[in-house]
């Protein structure tokens, strides 16, 4: 483990040259948080600003910490997930000079210890990916909260829990729902889920998806994402839901729609993707299929009740690289990917970093914003905002013309008639 007191703390310094390649392969698939990066490069509207980022340690994350630089941040960095650490992208940035604090396969201990260590420069800026940072600010480290102009949260998990927050009036500084704009949760959590959890798995056990009852626990944006991937690759998909709107959607899509006990029984595929505690526990386990496949795409590891599987088992034993079986003292044996962690970090690369183009165009955007606020003298309550319409749209506008695509614009009459409310048929 290769550290340097107060500066970073990686696996291996010597991984370095390998992680740029692929810092460089994202940066050519992330056109719009390059164009950010070459228009903010000179004025440096960042300066003086020390952002704390707890989030996971990818290819393209390392291009949005680069680009944040370049604006003219201090940057101190963790991943916010124990298993999605790329080690040569942590080591990358290591020998470029960001305060990293991340590795691949940290214990829970360690993973604390890294947030911790990103909070000594004092930030006054936070960017969260399930708010664990924000909530070790709160908990721990009070005397921090006046340095705090406000900070960004990445992921759905982090949001529901932020808005509870603040509700209760607990949130003492301001926080922007990167999340929740639609240019990342409709595209990102979609799109970029679906496939990297499809990824993940295969990766973790090349089983064939044609034909197999791939069970998805939930049927929201990460939900829906999956499902639709794995309907793709010929799989008999069946949701689990228990909003009935959500259900109904998903029947209505053509998926069939049951309760998780009957799930149980049929599935060949288990993914969970809710955020939420023990959606798969000890008696769905008693019901599955021997050579059943059980993962996570949610955010923590507790919606698969892996206590529960531990005291059923007979043994437990690695058959694949990230893929656990353990053989039930009936005999059977189910199949646990990633240790029930983010399957398409633990196992693969995340998501594909075209979809992530835009999901970190708003992080860096909305960082600039409560950067500019903070010059003007302005601040923010202390509640979750959503990111400006505006915003949204310049940066898929932006995104089609790197793809080459043009669309309408409204004339001024049809602006007009659009406004009229006078106006009848």
């Amino acid at each position: 483990m290769d550290e340097k007191k107060g500066h970073y703390k990686v696996r291996d310094l010597s991984l370095a040259q390998a992680g740029k390649l692929r810092i460089e392969w994202a940066e050519s698939r992330m056109p719009v948080l390059m164009a950010l990066r070459q228009k903010y490069r000179k004025t440096k509207p960042l300066k003086g600003f020390r952002i704390a980022g707890c989030l996971h340690v990818t290819k393209e994350t390392a291009v949005l910490v680069k680009t944040f630089v370049e604006a003219g941040a201090e940057v101190s960095w963790s991943g916010c997930n124990p298993l999605s650490t790329q080690d040569d992208v942590a080591a990358a940035l290591a020998a470029d000079g960001i305060s990293i604090f991340a590795w691949h396969g940290m214990n829970v201990d360690e993973f604390y210890w890294c947030i911790e260590e990103t909070l000594k420069f004092k930030p006054n800026l936070t960017l969260d990916d399930g708010a664990d940072l924000i909530f070790t600010v709160h908990n721990k480290h009070q005397e921090l909260l006046p340095h705090i102009i406000g900070g960004t949260e990445e992921t759905t998990t982090g949001v529901h829990r932020l808005r509870a927050m603040a509700d209760a009036g607990a949130l003492k500084y301001p926080v922007v729902a990167v999340n929740d704009a639609e240019t990342k949760w409709d595209f990102d959590n979609v799109y970029g889920t679906g496939q990297s959890t499809l990824d993940g798995i295969l990766r973790a056990t090349s089983v064939l998806l044609a034909g197999k009852n791939v069970v998805v626990a939930g049927f929201g944006h990460c939900g829906r994402g999956v499902a639709i991937r794995a309907k793709g690759l010929g799989a008999n998909v069946i949701i689990t839901e228990v909003k009935p709107t959500a259900a109904l959607k998903a029947t209505l899509e053509g998926f069939r729609v049951m309760k998780m006990d009957d799930a149980a029984k049929i599935g060949d595929v288990f993914i969970t993707a809710t955020g939420v505690k023990d959606i798969i526990v000890d008696r769905h386990f008693k019901m599955m299929k021997d050579g059943a496949i059980v993962c996570n795409t949610g955010h923590y590891d507790c919606e698969i009740n892996l206590p529960h599987l531990e005291k059923l088992k007979k043994s437990k034993r690695e058959v694949r690289k990230d893929n656990e079986e353990y053989m039930l003292k009936d005999g059977r044996r189910v199949y646990v990917l990633a240790k029930g962690r983010l399957v398409n970090l633990a196992a693969a690369e995340g998501h594909p970093s075209e979809v992530m183009d835009m999901s970190f165009a708003n992080q860096f955007m909305s960082q600039l914003h409560l950067a500019e606020l903070h010059k003007k003298g302005k601040r923010l309550e202390n509640k979750v905002y959503d990111i400006p319409v505006e915003q949204d749209q310049e940066i898929a506008a932006v995104k089609l013309a790197t793809m080459g695509i043009k669309i309408d614009k409204l004339t001024p009459e049809q602006v007009k008639y659009q406004n009229d409310y006078a106006a009848g048929t």
